[in-house]
């Protein structure tokens, strides 16, 4: 009798074009589904950064060793398309809020354009209450379903592009390329400020995160068509996609070995900071390198 070989565990990464109204937690269990139906090994799933239930797009899923990278996607730049309704600001800062503040006014189109160089480059910003920053262990808005009064401390973050792309008198429509910790709903509400207006976000998509894009991104439709067809492999990318900006530094079997056990290699010729240490095609640490010296970040078990 032949015994079928087990198949082999999943380790690297899907990216899901997330579906407005889903979280993130309920698109890692729809990925851990995915992967029972397809009759494959269980294994570690997490995600790459959290993106509103009220917002699609790009949703980076960890899986196996790749979830010990899921920190580093959450530091990566994002870039988005979102809209801005004037005439109202809501609790959330999104059309599911209720109602705070109201503004007849409106802007034209050259008040939007001339203020948008104020939202380009280093900037302040008070993220918004209902958010998953944690107040003493605490979602914020956790506190503010319960009743409390939030104060949320402001961040410094970077806009690194801002665009009008479309207009009218009630709605404005940009593309941001943004840096890690940016609420787009909080810069939403300063733009319609600086215009002396209110607003929300009635629109908001995910087209980047990282090296990940919305033209790697599928459906939770596909995927389960996928899966159901025995093709789950085709839609994973590698453990190092997620690091596509850190350079590979090739090992020998003999620093392969040192490193899986968590030893410093010394004499090392590579660049300075972050390096992926390869031994042929398998990851094996991702280092950080200081002088000669090369430390273990993130230890990988293949």
């Amino acid at each position: 009798m032949t015994l079928s070989q087990p198949s082999p565990a999943l380790h690297g990464w899907l990216v899901l074009d997330k579906a407005e109204g889903l979280g993130s937690t309920q698109a890692v269990s729809a990925v851990k589904r995915a992967i029972r139906i397809a009759g494959l090994p269980k294994v570690k799933v997490g995600h790459g950064g959290t993106l509103d239930p009220l917002a699609s797009g790009v949703l980076p899923i960890a899986l196996g060793e790749a979830t010990k990278l899921a920190g580093y996607a959450l530091n990566s730049d994002k870039a988005y398309a979102f809209t801005i309704a004037f005439g109202t600001e809501t609790d959330s800062l999104d059309r599911e809020g209720s109602v705070v503040a109201q503004s007849d006014t409106r802007p034209n189109r050259e008040a939007v354009e001339a203020i948008l160089p104020y939202f380009q480059g280093p900037i302040h910003q008070i993220p918004p209450v209902y958010s998953a920053l944690k107040i003493d262990g605490k979602r914020a808005c956790d506190r503010v379903r319960a009743g409390e009064t939030v104060t949320v401390k402001g961040r410094d973050i970077v806009i690194h592009d801002l665009v009008l792309t479309d207009f009218s008198p009630d709605h404005a429509s940009f593309v941001a390329k943004v840096s890690k910790g940016t609420y787009i709903r909080s810069l939403a509400r300063d733009i319609a400020h600086k215009l002396n207006c209110h607003g929300h976000v009635s629109y908001l998509r995910r087209l980047k995160s990282g090296p990940f894009t919305s033209e790697q991104a599928i459906s939770l439709d596909k995927l389960m068509e996928m899966a159901q067809a025995g093709k789950l492999y085709q839609m994973l990318l590698p453990l190092t996609a997620g690091l596509d900006d850190i350079p590979a530094l090739a090992v020998s079997s003999d620093q392969a070995k040192a490193l899986r056990q968590g030893q410093k290699l010394i004499g090392v010729n590579a660049r300075f900071g972050l390096n992926m240490a390869m031994e042929s095609q398998t990851p094996i640490a991702l280092i950080e390198v200081i002088g000669q010296e090369a430390r273990v970040l993130r230890g990988f078990n293949f």
